[in-house]
Parts: structure tokens; sequence; C-alpha cells
């Protein structure tokens, strides 16, 4: 059977006219996705905390002809209340509504035992992983309620489905990102018509991760824009009725023997 998520071929015009948020847009899977967006229509609004980063993907969007970005510098680490309704009420006012917001900014230091783990940065990840794409979230609810049929997507990672050793903070932080999905889901199904979704895209060819596998061969490892496509049919109208789901871009049986290799040149003792 065709899986409609793996198997997703978008349109050239998937996303016109359409305004959509992403967090982490500087690099990786955000950067990927966000010239993906804007290829296919959308004005893309470039959130990230590294400003002259958020210029470079400003400027490539611009250069390929897509509608012009918007760059919105957010430190999710030092983000309020306060300054996420701020945003809010910017986005608004410029804007009038928000198609989609995806949140794919991730931040993961080290891989530590619960031991040994740095109670400053436990914290640190929790707000940036979990407690900032919360509030950011719960600032925007009422510009994706104006909007037509908006979706809202959670990057995930396998380790928030299922825990492994060492990745402490970053695994709590993901499984409460899957609890958030599934409960905003909930709450916005009979009400509104946001649809709420987590899409893990797998192991991906990033900085962050080479930092975490230093002596892994990146070639066996997919580049962000390779699996882009999964998070268009998320945004996109195709994905219409489907809310409060858990998904994978790849099946997990792609991954497994490598991941496996890459958590014993990991372990710790």
């Amino acid at each position: 059977m065709t899986d409609p998520i793996q198997d997703y071929q978008p349109r050239p015009d998937l996303l016109q006219d359409r305004v959509i948020l992403i967090t982490g847009a500087a690099e990786g899977m955000g950067r990927a996705l966000a010239l993906e967006c804007a290829r296919h229509g959308a004005t893309v609004i470039l959130s990230g905390f590294r400003e002259k980063a958020l210029e470079s993907v400003y400027d490539a969007i611009t250069e390929a002809g897509g509608p012009e970005p918007a760059s919105l510098p957010l430190d999710l680490d030092k983000a309020d209340e306060q300054l996420m309704l701020g945003i809010a009420t910017t986005l608004g006012d410029e804007f009038g509504r928000l198609d989609g917001l995806v949140h794919t900014a991730q931040y993961i230091p080290f891989l530590s035992r619960i031991d040994d783990y740095d109670a400053d940065q436990w914290s640190k990840v929790l707000r940036i992983n979990l407690t900032g794409p919360f509030l950011l979230t719960q600032a925007c609810l009422p510009l994706l309620r104006s909007a037509e049929a908006a979706s809202v997507v959670f990057q995930a990672d396998r380790v928030g489905r299922r825990a492994l050793a060492y990745w402490g903070a970053f695994a709590t932080a993901m499984s409460g990102i899957e609890a958030l999905m599934q409960t905003l889901a909930e709450e916005t199904e009979a009400s509104s018509r946001i649809r709420v979704n987590s899409l893990d895209p797998g192991p991906l060819r990033t900085a962050q991760r080479r930092e975490l596998y230093p002596a892994e061969d990146p070639n066996t490892v997919p580049k962000p824009e390779q699996l882009t496509d999964a998070f268009l049919y998320l945004l996109g109208p195709d994905s219409r009725g489907i809310t409060g789901q858990a998904f994978s871009a790849r099946p997990a049986s792609a991954d497994a023997n490598r991941d496996a290799a890459s958590e014993a040149e990991t372990a710790l003792p």
C-alpha cells in the first residue's frame, strides 16, 4: 500500500499565497524547508536566533524568485510569554493570519548519563525544545484560527517516541512535544480548522549530528532537502482532515541498522 507521506510528490503551486512560519530556519531542516515552501508559493517567515544566517536564507529565496520572505530573529532560550504575544501581534498586523507553523528548531548540546546531567543545561534544553514551541504556538493560535485551514507541524524525533540512554533532556522534551501535539489536536479538532501533527524526518546530515556522531560517515545520512516533501504534505491541502498523528518521513527499518551502530559508537562508560 502506498504511504501518503513517504511517497508524496507536491505540485508546484501547493502552498500558493500561504503564510508559513518556520522556526530553526537558519540551518538544517528548517532552512531546507523554508526554501521548498517558498518554491511552492508560500510567503515564509524565517525564525532563528542567528540573524546573519537568516539573511542568507532570505537572499536564497529572493534570488530564486520566491515570494519575499520575512525575517524574525528569535532566541527560544530567552523568549517569554510577553515576547511571544508581541510577535503574534506583529504577525497579525503584517499578515492577518497564519496558514502554517512548523517547529524545526532543536537544541542537543551533548549526550550524557542522567547521573551527570548538568541541571542548567537540562533546563535550557527543555526551554528551547518544549517550552518555546508551546509559548509560540499558544500566542499564534488566534492567527491560526483566522486561516482557512491552518497546519501546525512539530518536528519530532525517535527518542521522543521511545527514549534511549544518554538522550536525557532532549528525549524528555521530545516526549513532551508528542504530548503537546496530541493535546492541541484534541482541543482544536472540533472547534477550528487547525490540524496538528508531528513528523520525525529521521537522522539528517546536519552540523548538529556531526557533533553528536563525529565518526559517522555523513554520506550514509540523507540531507534535509531530501525529506522536505513529507513536511509539505502536512502543510498543504492534501492533508486536510488529518490531525493528532505522529508521522515518520521514512520507514523505521530504513534507519535501524545505522542507528544501532551510531549508538554503539557513542556509548558512554
